[in-house]
């Protein structure tokens, strides 16, 4: 039983989601890479920091512009939104999805200097939280749902542990391809090494024998 306990605990506790800052200029546009698999629902929560309180009336004019594209880099969503925000999109396939975001200010310089630093939070999967879930006091409800929410994360480890397998079959039978090509280029070279050195023997020969060298 204390086992299972830990082995829940740990489950629980690893992390589906990473958060980033980054520096954004007017007009400027970051993307960040992120491996997912296929029919992955991707939550990303944003937020614009460091205002500059001389210039509030600007702050309407602050916003993102965020661009998601798929492996073969179409366009999964694109929409626009304010100083903060949250954005929703499930991967329509698996492998490297885009997330660019873009300031659409155009008086970002004016106020906040060169750069706003923006924080960007990225979680996969349905895991998230409900903390006025959690805090309720029917203590069945919440065991029940935090049952709930640790089921939906075992889901997510194991969709991400069979696209790693996927990955790791790719990755070998790639590797074994390139293993068999050179060994057959190998085999190759070597024939037409001892093509090349019988050849040239034949004609030392009958060049000796022509000089009457032999």
């Amino acid at each position: 039983m204390c086992i299972t306990s830990v082995g829940l605990l740990l489950i629980s506790s690893l992390s589906l989601s990473s958060s980033m800052f980054f520096d954004l200029g007017e007009r400027e546009e970051k993307c960040i890479i992120e491996d997912i698999p296929q029919d992955t629902l991707v939550t990303g929560i944003f937020k614009m920091e460091n205002w500059d309180v001389r210039n509030q009336n600007f702050k309407s004019d602050l916003g993102l512009t965020v661009t998601v594209r798929d492996p073969n880099y179409q366009t999964v969503m694109t929409k626009k939104y304010g100083q903060k925000g949250k954005f929703t999109f499930t991967s329509p396939t698996s492998g490297q999805h885009f997330i660019c975001l873009k300031s659409n200010s155009t008086r970002l310089s004016v106020f906040a200097g060169d750069k706003m630093k923006l924080h960007l939070d990225v979680q996969f999967g349905e895991h998230t939280l409900d903390q006025s879930t959690i805090k309720t006091k029917d203590t069945v409800k919440g065991v029940e749902y935090r049952i709930m929410h640790l089921i939906q994360e075992i889901r997510q480890i194991s969709k991400e542990q069979n696209y790693q397998r996927e990955r790791e079959e790719t990755f070998r039978q790639t590797s074994e391809d390139t293993n068999t090509k050179v060994l057959w280029w190998a085999a190759l070279q070597t024939t037409i090494l001892l093509t090349m050195g019988v050849w040239q023997m034949k004609q030392m020969k009958a060049f000796l024998i022509e000089k009457k060298l032999v």
